[in-house]
């Protein structure tokens, strides 16, 4: 751990000017178990932003943590740091689906986990749900639903699962047992109640899985949403330039410790069909939707004439100007955005 910190400051250092500017608006520790980390190795990690960047007063700063590892010894050592948003991973209430999973939290350690994040000041907490795990039940996910919504968490995240062929997760004797059985109805049945209950509890559906309190929407990830520059650090991180140029490191821990130079990476000159699918894939899964001003004139007579027959459908809708998805238009949502692409020549 402590190698891989010092390797981290050292691509901070080496590329604080990527976004053009060192001024920055949100952070987020994730893409593994940050939580594991000590608090030393946390501090060197803000050390070395506050000495690189300048952090805005009111930044939103997350951490990624398991629910076992947020306990108040651990909450104790995030005070002093930026630390201002915690997400937490429950995916489910119900201790045999999380057996199921692999998961070493229980039910029980997730409740403790939120009331721990309450007693230390934090209270800008996001929980993450999975729903469609094999053999869960409607009654399952309501009660999923409900405990989340009872704990008075800002944030909530919810995806459908997807079982990856050659993982653990396909092998396993529930999954081939039930291979063939259609969840798409139950799935579809489980999030019209996630947005009826979240809804009820005054949250908005401001991205198709993620649904906030006023006032607490992930300002990190509506920026990739936005397509606002970002700087990412780390082995497999990935980086955007804003303009036409994507980069990711590879994902090789050695590598990336081992370093002398930049970290092992490749880079990606978007082409303007990709800046164009892009555009049209993450701001139609926003409840904004597509601001057609922002499209040229050619690629907005594109796009709404592959549109129409959603629009007829009352699959899509236009308002002040954007073209957004129908609370139906939702279910489709891949094919649809799939439809307003362009293919490349």
């Amino acid at each position: 751990m402590t190698l891989y910190v010092h390797a981290l400051e050292r691509e901070m250092s080496r590329r604080k000017n990527y976004i053009y500017g060192t001024r920055v608006h949100t952070i987020y520790i994730g893409g593994g178990t940050p939580s594991l980390l000590p608090a030393e190795a946390l501090k060197r990690i803000f050390d070395a932003i506050s000495h690189n960047f300048i952090i805005d007063g009111d930044a939103e700063v997350t951490i990624e943590a398991n629910p076992d590892d947020v306990t108040p010894e651990w909450l104790g050592e995030l005070v002093g740091t930026p630390v201002n948003r915690i997400s937490m991973g429950a995916q489910t209430f119900n201790d045999k689906l999380l057996k199921f999973l692999g998961r070493r939290h229980n039910a029980r350690q997730t409740v403790d986990a939120v009331g721990a994040c309450k007693e230390a000041g934090i209270t800008n907490i996001s929980l993450d749900l999975i729903y469609g795990l094999p053999g869960q039940t409607m009654n399952d996910w309501q009660s999923d639903v409900e405990c989340t919504l009872n704990l008075g968490i800002k944030h909530l995240s919810a995806y459908a699962l997807s079982i990856e062929p050659d993982t653990p997760l396909a092998s396993s004797p529930i999954t081939r047992e039930l291979e063939g059985v259609c969840y798409e109805e139950l799935s579809r049945k489980m999030y019209n109640h996630l947005m009826s209950a979240t809804e009820q509890a005054g949250f908005l559906h401001y991205e198709i899985s993620n649904f906030a309190l006023p006032g607490y929407h992930s300002r990190h990830n509506s920026s990739y949403w936005q397509g606002v520059p970002y700087l990412g650090l780390g082995a497999g991180a990935h980086s955007y330039d804003g303009h036409r140029s994507r980069r990711a490191n590879l994902p090789d821990i050695k590598s990336y410790i081992n370093a002398t130079d930049d970290v092992p990476h490749e880079t990606e000159v978007l082409t303007a069909e990709n800046l164009y699918n892009e555009f049209v894939m993450t701001r139609l899964r926003t409840s904004g939707g597509i601001p057609l001003a922002e499209l040229s004139a050619a690629d907005r007579r594109y796009c709404l004439s592959l549109a129409e027959p959603y629009l007829r459908k009352h699959l899509l809708y236009i308002k002040d100007e954007h073209l957004c998805l129908t609370k139906e238009g939702i279910f489709t949502s891949n094919d649809i955005i799939s439809e307003l692409m362009k293919v490349e020549k």
